[in-house]
């Protein structure tokens, strides 16, 4: 069996294939890259953790609701959270008709948007540095489901709006941090004992 940890990079799509965009199998040979699938998916524009693997129990243990693996993300928003908003997020939000299960909220840190230009995405720069000194920040959320955009959504229901967001873990294991985006390598027995456990 091939596992393989992959520090994704924005813009490129999580699929084996693509007319129009760079997918993740192409930072693979081809050889390597026919045998494995990837487990789950991340955005175009999220960056991080993904696994790749030709092992179909896996993915299943991974991915299926019923297990409960934990997947925890890094992000900068524009807006600013309080007591209220926080305890919203960790206790099950309601976003556009359906309700996030419980989270982890943690707020690593409050900015100016100047302060994280360079994190904005050029679609999206010249309308928010309009408010240069508007409030921003930097969170991490764990959640334990993987609904389509939930983090963003979530931050969206409180108020405030993801522009970089990025898989730091998947239940106990983390993204190397020596692994640059783009790059990947084989799970060591420690790590894909992590995973499995």
């Amino acid at each position: 069996m091939l596992y393989f940890m992959f520090n994704k990079p924005q813009n490129c799509v999580t699929a084996r294939s693509d007319a129009v965009h760079k997918t993740v199998m192409d930072y693979f040979p081809a050889d390597l890259a026919e045998k494995l699938h990837p487990v789950g998916r991340l955005d175009m524009d999220t960056c991080g953790l993904l696994i790749l693997t030709d092992d179909g129990d896996l993915n299943f243990r991974i991915m299926h609701p019923s297990m409960h693996i934990s997947k925890t993300y890094f992000f900068y928003a524009v807006g600013s959270v309080d007591a209220d908003k926080v305890k919203k997020l960790e206790n099950g939000i309601e976003m556009q008709g359906m309700t996030a299960q419980k989270a982890v909220f943690t707020l690593i840190s409050e900015y100016h948007i100047r302060e994280l230009e360079n994190f904005i995405p050029r679609n999206r720069r010249e309308k928010y540095m309009r408010n240069p000194d508007g409030a921003a920040f930097a969170a991490s959320l764990t959640i334990n489901e993987g609904k389509k955009h939930e983090v963003k959504r979530m931050i969206e229901a409180v108020g405030c709006r993801i522009f970089y967001l990025r898989r730091d873990s998947i239940g106990r294991l983390s993204l190397d941090p020596k692994l640059k985006e783009g790059d990947f390598r084989p799970l060591t027995v420690g790590e894909l004992g992590l995973l499995i456990s």
